[in-house]
């Protein structure tokens, strides 16, 4: 294990949260919100007290704020062995350096944003909430906009969806992909900074499915974290220990955009990386309050396009320590202007359903348009039984499977825009959807996702289809829960109206 290389003693109150031992379906079935354990984070409290013995308030620099951390330099393995459980293929392990730097203690909270901005985009209310709901361009404009006030020198350079970032100047900026990863990490080389996978009462994420939950669903004893709250919320920022590095929410509560456009890592070592040289969409990382344990690891990489925002996705700040010091100097140039989406053309509503509650949402999408409606079938479906299927479906996400699908469109090119439906099966899309997506090019094509859940929303299956279908446009995704109700055909009527579907 790499030697951390600055250590910060932190003393914090964490905030009590009451466990919960109850089975939970694959697609995150929610239980009964207990707000009298939630009470900070719906008045938007203030953070608890924390203090710190960090050597590098005694030589930060007097522009830089107090709640900023010197990240001092170093090396590490960037990603994950391939013996870590759920890891991706996107993964690989690699040797990285990164300068020094300095990093925000906290995500940026709702006051900070509104003071700048003059808006709050949250989808939930509290001065001391982190803010969400943010686009990566926004934040890209939240930085420029904080540095100009504070007479510092805006860090990037935006031209419509073209934006590039001057790495000498001294403002507010997005971390690197690299940076945001070893920040997180401090010096540890397991899935979490925590010694043992976090549990509900150390992170806000989906308590109800801590790491490794998948395998031990019928044998939650052998689980090194229990099956804890699900606060359905964002929490007041600093809510619980900081990470070795005086870091707070690195593991949940939002997920924070980075610089980086998504793409493969290399195999060789590299000195501050910045990201794919080009590609379609951004990083972001840490997990949110409504993601499972699994997305909430060190090396986990999410992304989304750069002009969308998720209402658990939010931002945290850096700086440079030093300005124009060796591999710090010069531009970099990320154009991420995304694939674009269809106009009109022909529609096909494509979907897979278990339980019969994703094929009533897809029927209804075809009432609604009289679009061609395709089955998404197994040459050997899935167990009728309950219990059964969930452990068939974790299995198959474990092992990245592709089940053989049973039917096939024959005439993919005919269609511009594929409506998409699935069940949330453990946070992600069902293995089925992977086959579907692998089988056809989709490229110039726009794929708008649906998804039936118990609680989870989306978790992070928007992901997997934008790595599985990366020259594909993303439209705007709607999310059910469960059938959806009395109120689905008006819900599905406005998700169609925001991606220009015309109704029939």
């Amino acid at each position: 294990m790499k030697k951390i290389l600055s250590a910060v003693l932190i003393c914090t109150l964490a905030l009590s949260m009451a466990g919960c031992g109850q089975r939970q379906t694959p697609d995150g079935s929610q239980t009964e919100y207990d707000s009298d354990n939630n009470e900070a984070a719906e008045t938007g409290g203030e953070p608890a007290e924390h203090t710190s013995e960090n050597p590098a308030q005694e030589i930060r620099p007097a522009e830089v704020p107090e709640d900023f951390v010197l990240i001092e330099g170093g090396s590490f393995q960037m990603g994950s062995p391939e013996t870590e459980a759920w890891r991706g293929e996107d993964e690989t392990l690699h040797s990285v350096t990164v300068s020094d730097f300095y990093m925000s203690r906290y995500e940026l909270t709702q006051a900070e944003y509104e003071a700048v901005m003059g808006e709050n985009p949250g989808s939930f209310s509290g001065d001391n909430l982190p803010v969400e709901n943010v686009t990566w361009l926004e934040a890209v404009a939240y930085c420029n906009a904080r540095s100009g006030q504070e007479g510092l020198t805006p860090v990037y350079e935006v031209e419509g969806e073209s934006v590039s970032w001057n790495r000498s100047a001294d403002g507010y900026r997005l971390p690197t992909e690299a940076e945001w990863e070893y920040a997180c990490r401090a010096g540890t080389e397991t899935p979490f900074y925590m010694e043992n996978s976090p549990g509900a009462e150390e992170a806000n994420y989906y308590g109800h499915y801590p790491y490794m939950i998948e395998e031990n669903y019928f044998s939650q004893g052998d689980l090194a974290a229990q099956p804890g709250e699900y606060r359905q919320t964002t929490v007041p920022v600093g809510s619980f220990n900081a990470n070795p590095f005086g870091l707070y929410d690195m593991h949940g509560n939002v997920g924070e955009w980075t610089w980086d456009l998504y793409g493969a890592y290399p195999a060789d070592g590299q000195t501050d990386p910045t990201g794919a040289q080009s590609g379609t969409r951004r990083v972001y990382r840490g997990g949110g309050w409504n993601d499972f344990a699994k997305n909430m690891r060190s090396a986990y990489r999410a992304m989304m396009d750069q002009d969308k925002s998720s209402f658990n996705v939010g931002i945290r700040l850096v700086r440079n320590a030093a300005a124009g010091n060796g591999s710090v100097e010069g531009a970099v140039l990320g154009s991420g202007a995304g694939t674009g989406t269809a106009e009109g053309g022909n529609v096909l509503i494509a979907y897979f359903s278990w339980g019969g509650n994703t094929r009533g949402i897809a029927e209804e999408i075809r009432n609604q348009t009289g679009a061609d409606l395709f089955e998404i079938t197994l040459v050997n479906p899935y167990s009728d039984d309950y219990n059964t299927v969930l452990d068939e479906a974790q299995r198959d996400q474990n092992e990245q499977a592709r089940p053989e699908l049973a039917v096939h469109v024959e005439n993919m090119e005919d269609y511009d825009t594929i409506i998409l439906g699935y069940p949330n099966w453990w946070a992600s899309i069902p293995m089925p959807i992977a086959s579907f997506l692998e089988e056809y090019d989709f490229t110039g094509k726009t794929i708008i996702p649906f998804c039936s859940h118990g609680g989870g929303r989306f978790g992070q299956s928007l992901t997997a289809i934008a790595k599985l279908a990366p020259e594909a446009g993303m439209g705007e995704a709607l999310s059910v829960h469960y059938s959806g109700g009395e109120s689905l055909a008006e819900d599905v009527s406005a998700w169609l109206e925001e991606n220009g579907i015309t109704a029939e």
